[in-house]
């Protein structure tokens, strides 16, 4: 399975014009089958760049909107060419007052069997994503899971690394952030250790669309038990 994870932040800075259509380019051209987008912003917009970006990957998509005011809402969404197996949960991670943060957890119905993702968007502080890391932990299936997203974990000590290597081992190294010189690994895609990442790569025409790179990896998900049953 293919896995995508992009803070398109950038997007409403580097196009004037707020236009989405490179952003969907760039998820069009690599065809994830999963995608975590973060940043979404519909704030100060005629349009709602969560509706527009709904249907780039497939049919199925969630959003978890942080802030939400009358002018627009923030947020970040989890698009997916599999159906879900269940309600997605939208799991409130936020760290006393410091900015609220979300974490999108849901199970795939796919050719191999039932997935499990979680999608979020880490804290800025160390003891904030300290804490969301562990969260995240509660959230994670022993098998077949994969955690993406920006964890803006880029300090070594109470590191989020370190807390989700306890679920899951394996996970990308790739430096995303800033696009233009990528020095910090910010964003990340984990798996569990009975699902080994494989080929991993980021696309460099993405900086021209966020401050973010974004992060694509081939997952081997092993076949489950019920993937005979679904087509």
């Amino acid at each position: 399975m293919r896995f995508m994870t992009w803070n398109v932040h950038g997007t409403f800075n580097l196009n004037p014009k707020f236009d989405l259509e490179g952003i969907c380019s760039i998820i069009r051209k690599w065809a994830p089958d999963v995608v975590a987008l973060q940043e979404v912003d519909s704030r100060s917009r005629s349009d709602d760049p969560f509706a527009k970006l709904a249907s780039v990957v497939g049919d199925h998509g969630v959003h978890a909107k942080s802030i939400v005011t009358a002018d627009g809402d923030y947020g970040q969404t989890l698009l997916s060419r599999f159906p879900f197996s269940g309600p997605p949960e939208i799991v409130d991670v936020s760290y006393r007052e410091r900015e609220p943060r979300r974490a999108i957890a849901a199970g795939l119905l796919t050719p191999v069997g039932d997935v499990r993702v979680v999608a979020t968007h880490l804290g800025l502080s160390i003891h904030e994503r300290h804490a969301q890391a562990q969260a995240l932990v509660s959230l994670v299936k022993p098998g077949r899971t994969v955690v993406l997203g920006d964890f803006n974990d880029w300090f070594w000590i109470k590191s989020v690394r370190r807390v989700l290597a306890q679920v899951c081992p394996n996970r990308t190294r790739l430096r995303t952030f800033p696009s233009h010189l990528p020095l910090l690994r910010l964003d990340r895609i984990y798996a569990t250790s009975d699902s080994p990442i494989g080929k991993v790569w980021t696309d460099e025409g993405a900086r021209a669309y966020s401050d973010h790179l974004p992060v694509i990896a081939d997952i081997e998900i092993p076949a489950g038990s019920n993937a005979s049953k679904v087509r």
